[in-house]
Protein backbone atom coordinates (compact mmCIF):
# COMPACT_ATOMS: atom_id res chain seq x y z
CA UNK A 1 0.00 0.00 0.00
CA UNK A 2 3.25 2.52 0.27
CA UNK A 3 1.99 5.66 -1.72
CA UNK A 4 -1.01 4.84 -2.89
CA UNK A 5 -3.83 6.64 -2.91
CA UNK A 6 -6.97 5.17 -0.70
CA UNK A 7 -10.26 7.08 -0.46
CA UNK A 8 -12.54 5.93 2.18
CA UNK A 9 -15.80 7.32 1.87
CA UNK A 10 -17.90 7.79 5.46
CA UNK A 11 -14.57 7.48 7.20
CA UNK A 12 -14.52 9.53 9.99
CA UNK A 13 -15.71 7.04 12.38
CA UNK A 14 -16.40 3.18 13.21
CA UNK A 15 -15.42 0.94 10.31
CA UNK A 16 -13.84 3.99 8.24
CA UNK A 17 -11.61 5.46 10.17
CA UNK A 18 -10.57 2.10 11.39
CA UNK A 19 -9.85 1.28 7.97
CA UNK A 20 -8.23 4.77 7.52
CA UNK A 21 -5.69 4.29 10.19
CA UNK A 22 -4.65 1.14 8.86
CA UNK A 23 -4.01 1.86 5.27
CA UNK A 24 -1.92 4.79 6.11
CA UNK A 25 -0.21 3.38 8.82
CA UNK A 26 1.08 0.87 5.24
CA UNK A 27 2.37 4.08 4.11
CA UNK A 28 -0.50 4.51 2.00
CA UNK A 29 -2.26 8.19 0.92
CA UNK A 30 -5.40 8.94 2.46
CA UNK A 31 -8.24 10.99 2.00
CA UNK A 32 -11.51 10.51 4.36
CA UNK A 33 -15.11 11.97 3.47
CA UNK A 34 -18.09 12.79 5.89
CA UNK A 35 -21.01 15.59 6.00
CA UNK A 36 -19.71 16.70 9.15
CA UNK A 37 -16.53 19.15 8.88
CA UNK A 38 -16.31 19.79 12.72
CA UNK A 39 -15.78 15.91 12.90
CA UNK A 40 -13.25 16.10 10.08
CA UNK A 41 -11.40 19.12 11.27
CA UNK A 42 -11.00 17.38 14.48
CA UNK A 43 -9.36 14.06 13.02
CA UNK A 44 -5.94 13.87 14.31
CA UNK A 45 -4.59 10.36 12.16
CA UNK A 46 -1.17 10.80 10.83
CA UNK A 47 -1.09 10.41 6.56
CA UNK A 48 -5.03 10.48 6.65
CA UNK A 49 -6.96 13.80 5.58
CA UNK A 50 -10.28 15.14 5.47
CA UNK A 51 -12.55 16.29 2.79
CA UNK A 52 -16.14 17.46 3.39
CA UNK A 53 -18.62 15.28 0.95
CA UNK A 54 -22.47 14.44 1.30
CA UNK A 55 -22.35 11.23 -0.71
CA UNK A 56 -26.20 11.44 -1.19
CA UNK A 57 -25.86 14.29 -3.52
CA UNK A 58 -24.21 12.97 -7.21
CA UNK A 59 -23.50 16.82 -8.42
CA UNK A 60 -20.80 16.80 -4.57
CA UNK A 61 -19.59 13.07 -5.40
CA UNK A 62 -18.77 14.03 -9.48
CA UNK A 63 -17.06 17.25 -8.16
CA UNK A 64 -15.25 15.17 -5.40
CA UNK A 65 -13.57 12.94 -7.65
CA UNK A 66 -12.59 15.62 -10.11
CA UNK A 67 -10.41 16.94 -7.28
CA UNK A 68 -9.61 14.49 -5.43
CA UNK A 69 -8.34 11.48 -8.83
CA UNK A 70 -6.52 9.78 -9.46
CA UNK A 71 -6.29 7.39 -7.09
CA UNK A 72 -5.81 3.36 -6.63
CA UNK A 73 -8.50 2.35 -4.02
CA UNK A 74 -11.72 3.17 -2.42
CA UNK A 75 -13.75 1.83 0.22
CA UNK A 76 -17.04 2.54 0.20
CA UNK A 77 -18.79 2.78 4.17
CA UNK A 78 -21.82 5.23 3.41
CA UNK A 79 -24.77 4.57 5.54
CA UNK A 80 -27.59 5.70 7.54
CA UNK A 81 -29.78 4.47 10.42
CA UNK A 82 -33.54 4.33 8.98
CA UNK A 83 -35.31 1.36 7.93
CA UNK A 84 -35.31 -0.60 10.77
CA UNK A 85 -38.40 -2.53 12.60
CA UNK A 86 -41.32 -5.22 11.83
CA UNK A 87 -42.91 -5.01 8.76
CA UNK A 88 -46.01 -4.58 10.04
CA UNK A 89 -45.27 -1.32 11.13
CA UNK A 90 -42.41 -0.18 9.29
CA UNK A 91 -43.20 3.29 7.73
CA UNK A 92 -42.02 3.05 4.28
CA UNK A 93 -40.90 6.75 4.20
CA UNK A 94 -38.57 5.41 6.66
CA UNK A 95 -37.42 2.75 4.24
CA UNK A 96 -36.83 5.53 1.57
CA UNK A 97 -34.91 7.17 4.12
CA UNK A 98 -32.86 3.89 4.82
CA UNK A 99 -32.42 3.57 0.90
CA UNK A 100 -31.29 6.98 0.40
CA UNK A 101 -29.12 6.53 3.25
CA UNK A 102 -26.91 3.98 1.84
CA UNK A 103 -27.97 1.85 -0.84
CA UNK A 104 -28.32 5.08 -3.08
CA UNK A 105 -24.77 6.91 -1.70
CA UNK A 106 -23.09 3.71 -2.42
CA UNK A 107 -23.94 3.64 -5.99
CA UNK A 108 -23.26 7.31 -6.09
CA UNK A 109 -19.75 7.08 -4.97
CA UNK A 110 -18.95 4.04 -7.07
CA UNK A 111 -20.34 5.22 -10.81
CA UNK A 112 -18.58 8.90 -10.07
CA UNK A 113 -15.84 7.47 -9.23
CA UNK A 114 -14.97 5.29 -12.48
CA UNK A 115 -13.54 7.66 -14.49
CA UNK A 116 -10.80 8.20 -11.61
CA UNK A 117 -9.39 5.10 -10.13
CA UNK A 118 -7.00 2.76 -11.35
CA UNK A 119 -8.31 -0.02 -13.76
CA UNK A 120 -6.13 -2.63 -11.62
CA UNK A 121 -7.79 -1.08 -8.26
CA UNK A 122 -10.06 -1.96 -6.22
CA UNK A 123 -13.19 -1.05 -4.54
CA UNK A 124 -14.69 -2.06 -1.56
CA UNK A 125 -18.52 -1.94 -0.14
CA UNK A 126 -19.50 -2.22 3.01
CA UNK A 127 -22.83 -3.95 3.06
CA UNK A 128 -24.36 -5.72 6.23
CA UNK A 129 -25.00 -9.29 7.19
CA UNK A 130 -28.76 -8.37 7.43
CA UNK A 131 -28.85 -8.92 3.95
CA UNK A 132 -29.16 -12.80 4.42
CA UNK A 133 -29.83 -13.04 8.43
CA UNK A 134 -33.14 -13.28 8.18
CA UNK A 135 -33.80 -11.85 11.75
CA UNK A 136 -36.67 -10.65 12.49
CA UNK A 137 -37.36 -6.52 12.54
CA UNK A 138 -34.76 -6.55 9.68
CA UNK A 139 -36.76 -7.02 6.43
CA UNK A 140 -36.40 -2.71 5.68
CA UNK A 141 -32.47 -3.54 6.18
CA UNK A 142 -32.71 -6.82 4.52
CA UNK A 143 -34.10 -5.08 1.15
CA UNK A 144 -31.19 -2.09 1.34
CA UNK A 145 -28.22 -4.55 1.71
CA UNK A 146 -29.68 -7.47 0.06
CA UNK A 147 -30.49 -4.93 -2.83
CA UNK A 148 -26.44 -4.07 -3.08
CA UNK A 149 -25.36 -7.73 -2.45
CA UNK A 150 -27.78 -8.62 -5.58
CA UNK A 151 -25.96 -5.98 -7.99
CA UNK A 152 -22.29 -7.08 -6.68
CA UNK A 153 -21.14 -9.93 -8.93
CA UNK A 154 -22.78 -8.33 -12.04
CA UNK A 155 -21.26 -4.66 -11.15
CA UNK A 156 -18.14 -6.31 -10.81
CA UNK A 157 -18.25 -8.31 -13.91
CA UNK A 158 -18.70 -5.26 -16.06
CA UNK A 159 -16.14 -2.93 -14.56
CA UNK A 160 -13.31 -5.57 -14.80
CA UNK A 161 -10.10 -5.46 -14.35
CA UNK A 162 -11.12 -3.07 -11.42
CA UNK A 163 -12.58 -5.32 -8.40
CA UNK A 164 -15.25 -5.05 -6.61
CA UNK A 165 -15.76 -6.96 -3.24
CA UNK A 166 -18.21 -6.23 -0.24
CA UNK A 167 -17.96 -6.70 3.45
CA UNK A 168 -20.68 -7.84 5.45
CA UNK A 169 -20.43 -6.98 8.50
CA UNK A 170 -22.40 -8.29 11.81
CA UNK A 171 -23.10 -7.07 14.84
CA UNK A 172 -20.37 -4.42 15.38
CA UNK A 173 -19.34 -2.11 17.90
CA UNK A 174 -19.29 1.67 16.15
CA UNK A 175 -21.22 4.91 16.68
CA UNK A 176 -24.26 3.35 14.12
CA UNK A 177 -25.15 1.50 17.88
CA UNK A 178 -25.04 5.26 19.94
CA UNK A 179 -28.62 6.07 19.33
CA UNK A 180 -29.57 3.15 21.04
CA UNK A 181 -29.38 4.03 25.18
CA UNK A 182 -26.28 2.97 26.83
CA UNK A 183 -27.73 0.55 29.40
CA UNK A 184 -30.07 -0.90 26.37
CA UNK A 185 -26.94 -1.49 24.02
CA UNK A 186 -25.11 -2.95 26.87
CA UNK A 187 -27.83 -5.76 27.17
CA UNK A 188 -28.06 -6.08 23.39
CA UNK A 189 -24.36 -7.07 22.96
CA UNK A 190 -23.67 -9.29 25.64
CA UNK A 191 -26.71 -11.35 24.22
CA UNK A 192 -26.32 -10.99 20.54
CA UNK A 193 -22.21 -11.75 21.69
CA UNK A 194 -23.72 -15.02 23.33
CA UNK A 195 -25.75 -16.17 20.61
CA UNK A 196 -22.85 -16.52 17.57
CA UNK A 197 -19.77 -18.55 17.76
CA UNK A 198 -17.18 -15.81 18.56
CA UNK A 199 -18.90 -15.10 21.84
CA UNK A 200 -18.70 -11.44 21.47
CA UNK A 201 -19.64 -8.31 18.89
CA UNK A 202 -17.14 -7.21 16.76
CA UNK A 203 -15.61 -4.48 16.07
CA UNK A 204 -14.25 -1.95 13.81
CA UNK A 205 -10.37 -3.51 13.74
CA UNK A 206 -12.32 -6.98 12.68
CA UNK A 207 -13.74 -5.60 9.67
CA UNK A 208 -11.01 -2.83 8.59
CA UNK A 209 -8.70 -6.22 8.89
CA UNK A 210 -10.82 -7.93 5.61
CA UNK A 211 -11.05 -4.40 3.87
CA UNK A 212 -7.35 -3.87 3.67
CA UNK A 213 -6.99 -7.39 2.70
CA UNK A 214 -9.69 -6.78 -0.66
CA UNK A 215 -7.87 -3.78 -1.42
CA UNK A 216 -4.40 -5.70 -1.17
CA UNK A 217 -4.92 -9.04 -2.50
CA UNK A 218 -5.62 -8.46 -6.38
CA UNK A 219 -6.89 -12.29 -6.90
CA UNK A 220 -10.45 -11.03 -5.38
CA UNK A 221 -13.24 -9.77 -6.74
CA UNK A 222 -17.04 -10.19 -6.81
CA UNK A 223 -17.15 -11.69 -3.63
CA UNK A 224 -18.77 -10.58 -0.26
CA UNK A 225 -16.89 -11.66 2.81
CA UNK A 226 -19.03 -11.95 6.12
CA UNK A 227 -17.16 -10.45 9.52
CA UNK A 228 -19.74 -11.52 11.63
CA UNK A 229 -18.70 -13.53 14.32
CA UNK A 230 -20.32 -17.00 12.65
CA UNK A 231 -24.05 -15.85 12.53
CA UNK A 232 -24.78 -18.32 10.39
CA UNK A 233 -24.20 -20.59 13.31
CA UNK A 234 -25.71 -18.63 16.32
CA UNK A 235 -27.97 -20.51 18.84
Amino acid sequence: MKDQRIIVIGGTSGIGLESARRFAAQGARVTVTGRDAAKGAALDVPGVRFAQLDAGVRAQCDAFFAEHGPFEHLVVCASGAAGAGTFRDLALDDLCAGFDGKFWPQLNVLQASLAHIAAGGSATLVGAISARAQQPGTAGLAAINGALEAMLPIVASELRPLRVNMVAPGVIDTPWWHRVPDAQRSRLFEEMGAAVPAGRVGTPADVAEVIVMLASNTFITGTVIDVDGGWKLRR
